[in-house]
This record gives C-alpha cells, structure tokens and sequence, in this order.
C-alpha cells in the first residue's frame, strides 16, 4: 500500500514538474542561444518590439533591428566564450534570467526578460552591463 502511494505521489510531482519546464522551455532555447552567440537565433524569440541595452546605447528595437544590433555587439567584442547562468525567477508572469556572459573583450552581467504572449514566451527585453 505504501509503495502505491509513492508512486502516485512520484507521477503527480512528474505531472505538475512538466508544468513548470514547458513554461521555461523557451528560456532555456534562448540561454543556449546567448551561449553560442547566435543573434540570428536568439531572433527568433524575440517579440515584435525589444528593448536592449548595451554599454554604449540604450533603445527599443524592431525585431530585424534587434537582429543586427546583437550581431554588432557580438562582433565588435570578439565573440561569445561562455555564458554562465547565475539566477532564475518570474515575476508577475514574466520569466527572467541573470547571468555572465564572458566575450573575447570583457565581461557583462546579463539580463534577459521574456513575458507570455499567446502560446509562447517572447523576449521582451535584454540587458548587458559591463563589469
């Protein structure tokens, strides 16, 4: 009886644990896209709109525009070398995370924030600030 009960205990908690990795399934694409520093990929969760802030500018950006503005940064410091995740966490429905991510030129405290919309977690916004 009490291996009955541990098993059905252990399925809920698989059940409802798959909740919370469906919503973060994004998130995760995203960091593994940050890490490879493919800005062409990281597009693809962006929404409409996004807003990014580097050391050097601050704006919101179209989704092409974006695009390109990671490229440049991406480039102009030689390449992503890591991307180490240091925190997790939502707030008001929106899913964030902050991390290290390390380039041949420096280092940048990274935040990135993605919000639901409709089906899907969208990054809204993105910040890197320079240590």
């Amino acid at each position: 009886m009490k291996a009955f009960f541990t098993i059905i205990l252990l399925s809920l908690g698989l059940i409802f644990s798959g909740f919370t990795t469906s919503n973060h399934a994004e998130m995760d694409s995203v960091v593994v896209a940050l890490k490879s520093g493919n800005a062409n990929l990281l597009s693809r969760f962006f929404d409409s709109r996004v807003d990014i802030t580097l050391p050097e500018k601050s704006d919101n950006y179209s989704r092409s525009q974006a695009e390109m503005i990671l490229k440049d940064f991406f480039s102009n410091n030689g390449g992503v070398k890591t991307f180490e995740l240091k925190h997790r966490g939502e707030n008001n429905g929106a899913n964030y995370v902050i991390g290290l991510l390390s380039t041949n030129n420096g280092r940048y405290r990274t935040t990135l924030f993605m919000k639901q919309k409709g089906e899907k977690q969208l990054l809204q916004e993105m910040r890197f600030q320079q240590e």
